[in-house]
């Protein structure tokens, strides 16, 4: 493959300018979303309570304030990280310890806020950007002759995920995804490193000199390879897809690199062997559920859902899925991609072409082939490693193309490029301006609902411990008013409503409760909210009564 240019001074400019400006996305405004439904479970995993000890405490058919919520939403005095790993172990196995033992340990430090939490996220998104580098590095193989000058790939790389819509989302949120991205980058590059170095030289004497080298590279890979499936459990697909790679870069012959990669790969799975032998049992399961303990979200068609998500890696203002403006828009960004693919499959050699393509397509195929009624909201975050291998492609493009010897052809490439980067820079401000996003999923228009409740004088809201409600009413709790009261019920218990509330909700009833307790307070409920995920209901008194209490209140002003 031609070694590309490095990188002229307009470029380097630029290429800072977006790292600054993606830095300073990805810390704005962290408190200003909805803390959804996930990020409740998170907290409540870090704060070592399982969901039985809360339903004990909080759903108990009693008035509680918003308080009462905290003590299950992160670090606390009663629980320990021993407490945080067993929890895990017992309820919630699929999501493997690593980031909740580091947040918890943040936490002790920088406390439970929203802000806290989300902002030790937001400092890991920050190791995406010299692991990229590393990987463009390793992957297009340009000597890096000048110091502190980044080749051009690598430095456009930078740039499009710093300011990446789908990479924000994932660099604000309180889960682990944006760990598991750097997991992914460091054992990418440090494979393609070790794999580079073991064929670029037969002589014996510099093959013993770099010995040494080799295996402290192959140690990174196991270790961090181990440190992936302690973070995300769908990192045995990117090791599959790292596999698969190394078998035809050999020539499906069982080299020497072969032979290595197969131990060290051993050796990391063993590392992650006490973990796995808690999930083993469910894993298949695993593969097809994703996530046993969280509610699923309603399922989206899987083609249009993809299309939607390959335009979200470059432009996201949240629009619906049926917005016609999105057609155009996937269409745009279908044609960019796609040709991206075609360039870097004809213009490098196999090696850097197939580890590219094994990376978007092997992680992504069992969450396709799996979605026959369709992709669920909740399994997008394990796409992540297709969204790196398809920046990284369009980043090779772009880099490539803006120094093309033709005129016409660079002045074009270069207002694609544009475009690309107004396109981020338009997306990332929205989104950190935002109350809601679509990767809230559950809790997307719980902001509408917490606004709807605190405009009332003396409100009640009233829950049970079903489906998504349980995380949902953890994250209302973030965006009620102290005045708003809590009556949470288990098992959905004919709730014991007390006097002196003025505007009574139900959250979410099913149809079934909801009529019970019409008739037992001999009451009605009108709709105040209502998406995909869920409703709120208001009590109020039936119209007879209504009307009664009109005419004795007419009797008592007239006899006044």
């Amino acid at each position: 493959m031609r070694h590309l240019k490095f990188a002229p001074s307009w470029l380097r400019f630029l290429i800072i300018f977006l790292l600054t400006m993606g830095i300073l996305f990805r810390f704005f405004n962290l408190e200003g979303k909805v803390y959804c439904h996930d990020e409740t479970y998170t907290s409540l995993r870090i704060s070592g309570y399982r969901t039985t000890e809360v339903k004990q405490q909080i759903f108990n058919n009693r008035v509680i304030t918003k308080e009462s919520f905290a003590q299950f939403q992160g670090a606390n005095q009663q629980k320990s990280l021993n407490d945080t790993i067993m929890n895990l172990a017992k309820e919630d196995p699929y999501h493997p310890p690593l980031y909740y033992i580091i947040a918890r340990l943040w936490m002790n430090i920088f406390g439970n806020s929203v802000t806290a939490i989300r902002s030790l996220s937001a400092c890991i998104s920050l190791l995406v950007f010299p692991c990229v580098y590393w990987l463009c590095r390793e992957l297009f193989n340009v000597p890096l002759s000048v110091p502190g000058v980044a080749m051009p790939a690598a430095g456009v790389a930078i740039a499009l995920i710093a300011i990446s819509p789908i990479q924000l989302v994932y660099a604000q949120e309180a889960q682990e995804y944006i760990l598991w991205l750097v997991t992914i980058l460091l054992s990418s590059a440090s494979l393609l490193r070790v794999i580079r170095l073991e064929s670029q030289d037969k002589d014996e004497a510099v093959k013993e000199q770099k010995k040494p080298d080799l295996f402290a590279i192959w140690s990174i890979y196991a270790v961090t390879l181990a440190i992936s499936l302690y973070t995300c459990l769908w990192s045995a697909f990117v090791a599959l897809a790292h596999g698969i790679y190394v078998t035809i870069a050999a020539k499906f012959k069982l080299t020497e690199t072969v032979r290595t990669y197969l131990l060290v790969s051993l050796v990391g799975f063993l590392a992650f062997m006490p973990w796995i032998t808690i999930v083993m049992g469910d894993f298949f399961q695993f593969l097809l559920s994703t996530d046993k303990t969280r509610i699923q979200s309603s399922l989206m068609p899987t083609f249009p859902f993809l299309l939607m998500q390959l335009s979200r890696i470059f432009f996201d203002i949240d629009l619906k899925l049926d917005n016609p403006l999105n057609y155009l828009i996937t269409a745009l960004f279908l044609i960019l991609v796609g040709y991206s693919i075609c360039f870097l499959c004809l213009t490098t050699n196999y090696k850097v072409w197939f580890f590219i393509i094994t990376l978007i397509v092997v992680p992504a195929l069992p969450l396709i082939l799996s979605s026959a009624g369709g992709i669920q909201l909740s399994t997008e975050p394990y796409f992540m490693p297709s969204y790196l291998g398809i920046q990284v492609t369009v980043a090779y493009l772009l880099a490539t193309q803006i120094y093309n010897e033709s005129v016409p052809r660079r002045s074009i490439w270069q207002i694609i490029m544009t475009l690309v980067i107004i396109c981020g820079l338009i997306s990332s401000k929205v989104s950190s301006q935002a109350e809601t996003w679509w990767n809230k999923g559950t809790s997307y228009g719980n902001p509408q609902v917490a606004q709807v409740i605190n405009q009332t004088s003396n409100p009640l809201l009233i829950s049970d411990a079903l489906g998504n409600n349980y995380g949902n009413v953890f994250s209302l709790s973030y965006l009620l008013e102290p005045k708003v009261r809590f009556l949470l019920v288990n098992n959905q218990q004919i709730p014991k409503i007390p006097d002196g509330f003025a505007d009574v909700f139900l959250f979410n009833p099913s149809e079934n409760w909801r009529e019970t307790i019409e008739k037992n307070y001999k009451l009605k409920t009108d709709i105040v909210y209502s998406d995909q995920y869920y409703s709120v209901w208001k009590l109020v008194k039936s119209p007879k009564l209504r009307r009664r209490n009109i005419l004795i209140k007419n009797k008592l002003v007239s006899s006044l």
